[in-house]
């Protein structure tokens, strides 16, 4: 039988320990900016929780969001009705959560995705069952862009 010494008791609290540390490190977090009056907004964030991500918000309307949007550098072509802030890129629009974690994953050159205007299906957009097509855009820092993946018509 082993026996129990102060050691073998430290490494079983370490271990015991650990997975809640790393869960809680593992949570990426996002900071959303809603746009104000907004239910998808709402919706989406949501979402994300339920996916995992901590999740803060502030509201804000008109011309703050607008400026908002700019200072982070979202082409205005790409603009939706909430952005994120994750890890350094910005996240326009109804981002399904597995192309978030796809960014983290890569870590892409870029400054950050974009679903423009507000997709039907997408997610905070009524039941994916239901889909219009969309595609989540790769935005460059010189504002050019680039398909990072496509979801078509349920």
């Amino acid at each position: 039988m082993p026996r129990t010494t102060r050691r073998n008791l430290l490494i079983a609290a370490g271990c015991l320990a650990m997975p809640g540390r790393l869960l809680a490190q593992e949570a990426p977090s996002i900071h959303v900016v809603e746009g104000s009056g907004c239910d998808c907004c709402a919706e989406w964030t949501a979402y994300l929780r339920r996916e995992g991500f901590r999740v803060t918000t502030e509201k804000r309307a008109g011309a703050d969001l607008s400026r908002h949007k700019a200072e982070l550098g979202v082409p205005e072509a790409y603009q939706s009705c909430h952005t994120g802030q994750l890890a350094g890129y910005f996240v326009e629009g109804h981002v399904p959560a597995a192309d978030l974690r796809r960014l983290l994953r890569e870590r892409p050159d870029a400054a950050g995705l974009a679903v423009p205007g507000m997709p039907w299906g997408s997610p905070g957009m009524g039941p994916e069952s239901e889909r219009e097509a969309y595609d989540v855009l790769l935005v460059g820092k010189d504002g050019r862009s680039q398909v990072f993946s496509s979801y078509p018509a349920a």
